[in-house]
């Protein structure tokens, strides 16, 4: 019954939301369409219902515009585009409900496979939640031995299709990342921490691509990008800090504020040829490294 009627709640704010303004006569048409409806018209109280259990819930105010015909509009929608867990969520829920409603494309519609980290997901949230340690058992990327160590969760990162959580790790005395999909087994203990007030997720990601946190100061980076690729950059931004700062036939130059992190060197050999590190020099230096022991992995005398 619940998810019943959370399903009912995002339908609704993805509808108004994707129409801007739209009137109840309209809203009803929609869900006359939609298989949540089983054909049955939304009475106008629980219209009214829904409404007030998503701005207790979600905090998104529906209001209605009740000049030039009750039109109903997302009050607060900057905030909802600019919130990325609102935003992830509403984007996460409404696609489902599109999935729902075209059953019959289900073997049409292909996906990209995504580890299942939901058990340890809901662990770590309940213990950021609740501000209490937790004890990992933990097997990490690079290394084929099993840690423990005990956690202090902060925060949760999607990265590329898997989850990542930060916080502090007691033995190690600074904060980590754990991949949830590494960790083998994690139970929540008794013992209590406070949540330091000086930690910001946004701010501690900020100049990162990527999960990677380094050592390194953030630096003024140049990538020089060829083609048709550059039209995909400007769509798809590799970092908020992106600026084109040079255009000319055949490439543009995109300038970032960022840590040369290995995340960020993985993410610029992933674009191949297309893209290339104009500066700084050391920046460039260590791509064009990782470069050659790449060919020399394909050198037939090697």
């Amino acid at each position: 019954m619940t998810k019943d009627l959370f399903d009912k709640y995002i339908w609704l704010v993805d509808v108004i939301y994707r129409s801007r303004k739209i009137t109840f006569e309209e809203i009803n048409e929609r869900w006359l369409r939609s298989s949540l409806s089983d054909g049955q018209d939304i009475p106008l109280r629980t219209f009214h219902n829904w409404r007030a259990a998503i701005e207790q819930i979600f905090d998104i105010n529906i209001e209605c515009n009740r000049k030039g015909g009750y039109y109903y509009y997302i009050e607060n929608v900057d905030d909802l585009e600019n919130n990325g867990l609102r935003n992830w969520l509403l984007n996460t829920f409404s696609v489902n409900n599109l999935l729902v409603d075209g059953h019959n494309l289900n073997k049409r519609i292909l996906f990209e496979y995504m580890p299942s980290d939901k058990v340890h997901l809901e662990k770590i949230l309940e213990a950021m939640r609740d501000g209490h340690e937790a004890r990992l058992e933990y097997r990490c990327y690079w290394c084929e031995e099993t840690g423990y160590y005990t956690f202090r969760p902060y925060c949760v990162k999607l990265f590329k299709q898997h989850w990542y959580a930060v916080g502090l790790c007691v033995e190690c005395g600074s904060v980590r990342t754990f991949a949830l999909d590494h960790i083998i087994d994690m139970h929540i203990t008794d013992k209590e921490f406070v949540y330091p007030k000086d930690f910001n997720p946004e701010k501690f990601f900020e100049d990162s691509f990527g999960i990677v946190i380094s050592d390194d100061n953030p630096v003024k980076i140049r990538l020089k990008v060829y083609g048709m690729h550059a039209s995909y950059m400007l769509s798809q931004p590799l970092h908020h800090s992106q600026q084109e700062v040079e255009t000319a036939e055949g490439y543009s130059v995109f300038e970032y504020y960022m840590r040369p992190t290995c995340d960020l060197i993985q993410e610029i050999l992933s674009r191949g040829s297309d893209v290339e590190v104009v500066s700084p020099e050391s920046f460039r230096k260590k791509v064009a490294e990782v470069i050659r022991r790449m060919a020399g992995r394909y050198d037939d005398n090697s």
